[in-house]
């Protein structure tokens, strides 16, 4: 190897430290709207990780999604999150658990799966990516 590439073939000093600022607040950010939209689903309604990861402006993330319940550690209402058709793809006893806490929130099933035409929750894309509670507006005097 010629020249000032570094150990990684990157440019001078170039290490493969890990992400960088940027990368780091961008997933900071990536983390805090699918929170959002996690917490956006009401009492007795359910979406999928899809739907989750679309209304927060990552409609690839659905795996994200997954590590974000996670991470959270309780603090999300994580049994709302279900995978695509309803299924709870959660295994053994967290799954029963999920079952459990959404049949306490008055969702049905239908044998395995959720009725979701009865209790999907259905995203504004727009408020999804709100990371603040929305403010009031002023009314303006009509004139």
């Amino acid at each position: 190897m010629t020249g000032n590439a570094g150990a990684s073939g990157r440019g001078p000093g170039a290490r493969g430290r890990g992400p960088g600022a940027s990368e780091t607040r961008h997933a900071a950010v990536r983390i805090a709207r699918i929170s959002n939209a996690v917490r956006q689903i009401p009492r007795g309604k359910v979406a999928t990780y899809g739907q989750i990861a679309a209304a927060a402006g990552y409609p690839m993330y659905r795996r994200q999604v997954v590590q974000v319940l996670r991470s959270a550690g309780g603090t999300l209402p994580w049994q709302r999150v279900v995978g695509a058709g309803g299924a709870i793809k959660l295994p053994g006893a967290a799954g029963r658990e999920q079952r459990f806490l959404l049949e306490m929130e008055g969702v049905r099933f239908r044998g395995r799966r959720i009725d979701m035409a009865a209790h999907q929750h259905l995203f504004k894309t727009r408020d999804a990516f709100r990371t603040s509670p929305p403010a009031k507006r002023a009314r303006r005097p009509r004139s």
